[in-house]
């Protein structure tokens, strides 16, 4: 069905991971309708799958992150994203579990996107690329599980974008899954949420180095859009407490305004360093259509209006888990996926975490998000027999 360019049996249990393309052998069928083929998904792993091929956990990354979940990330050299929580030991335990992180399908790390060559025409696909949904970023995530011969996950686990592909996978999926943890999600985009994203995607096409996504990736970026896109973002990302706390109205390098439009507070340095150095590391066009899946995500509507139906009689267990100064995707989305979910009625438990750090809360060091992901783990790992056993 696929081939990838090393042996997947071949693991470690250290928190270094192997990175691998998947190449699919047979085509896929997008939501869209359109046939996709030739398409690569790149991929990280972290320790070993065992005998049975039980434990294993996909861990499914945000807007702007990739597979580089844990270890160092090659562009940047800084740990990955959840190193906190994934290697020997840690709360998701690759001693015990074999932890799978891909790019998703639109990425910019490796996995078939804008950015990468249109086998048709030997350019960069730019916009010809087809438009992409969560449905299709999870629909490659499960051909990458049957390449590991994978038949049920015990458990899927994401924050922001990341949940709303554990979500898809509870929903498409159920029979191939044990227990999923969405983090800091929604069952759906608001239109808060689409909001903001059309002000990145516009900031990014009114930059003339986009060319209408034709420029060439690396040489000739729109470099200003995208850093203006992922300043407005980023505020988001944060709670009105957390910037006050870190920044107040505290002058940047300099004892009085200087009445001009260079950065004089701390907060503009600091959001004009987050836009410069996210360029660096990410492409516009993968932006547009990323934010565009998630914009049409919508579990409810998917479901004739009703969201408990999309779960109807799963076997999924659920902890869903928000934080409390989250306005991005606040507890109130999270707490109307449980009400429907309990309505199926599904396995399922919920946390609030009081944080005043905003959405970016579980990228963070919250000691009660990860007590809270520690014993949800461990519990669902004692459901299936998995706890205690480190023999991989």
């Amino acid at each position: 069905m696929a081939h990838e360019n090393s042996n997947p049996a071949a693991k470690s249990s250290e928190a270094m991971a192997s990175g691998n393309t998947l190449v699919l052998d047979e085509p896929l069928v997008l939501q869209s309708g359109v046939t996709l083929s030739l398409v690569s998904i790149a991929y990280q792993t972290f320790g070993t799958l065992n005998a049975e091929r039980t434990n294993c956990i996909v861990v499914c990354h945000a807007l702007t992150g990739d597979q580089y979940v844990a270890g160092p990330h090659p562009s940047t050299g800084k740990p990955g994203w959840w190193n906190a929580l994934v290697g020997p030991d840690k709360v998701i335990d690759t001693n015990r579990f074999f932890v799978v992180c891909a790019n998703v399908l639109g990425g910019c790390m490796g996995s078939t996107g804008p950015k990468e060559t249109n086998p048709t025409t030997g350019e960069p696909w730019g916009l010809d690329f087809p438009v992409i949904t969560i449905r299709d970023m999870v629909q490659v995530q499960v051909r990458l599980i049957d390449h590991f011969g994978v038949k049920k996950v015990f458990c899927v686990v994401g924050g922001s974008m990341g949940a709303m592909q554990v979500l898809e996978w509870a929903h498409r999926y159920p029979e191939r899954v044990f227990s999923a943890v969405p983090i800091a999600g929604s069952y759906r985009h608001s239109a808060q949420n689409i909001a903001f994203h059309e002000v990145g995607r516009q900031a990014i096409m009114a930059d003339p180095d986009w060319d209408h996504g034709k420029y060439a990736p690396g040489t000739s970026d729109p470099k200003r859009g995208l850093a203006v896109a992922r300043m407005a973002a980023h505020i988001t990302y944060l709670s009105e407490t957390a910037l006050h706390r870190k920044f107040g109205r505290r002058l940047q390098d300099r004892e009085s305004l200087t009445y001009g439009f260079d950065a004089d507070f701390q907060v503009e340095s600091y959001l004009r360093h987050q836009g410069y150095t996210f360029v660096d590391r990410f492409d516009a066009n993968s932006y547009l259509y990323i934010t565009r899946a998630m914009d049409y995500f919508d579990l409810a509507q998917e479901n004739n209006g009703i969201l408990a139906d999309a779960f109807k009689n799963s076997p999924v267990r659920f902890c869903v888990i928000s934080f409390s100064s989250d306005w991005l995707f606040p507890t109130s989305e999270s707490r109307a996926l449980v009400r429907a979910l309990n309505a199926v009625p599904a396995n399922v438990s919920f946390v609030e975490v009081e944080s005043d750090k905003g959405h970016d809360a579980f990228l963070l060091d919250e000691p009660e998000f990860h007590q809270t992901l520690k014993g949800f783990i461990e519990g669902a790992a004692d459901a299936c027999g998995l706890s205690g056993s480190k023999d991989q």
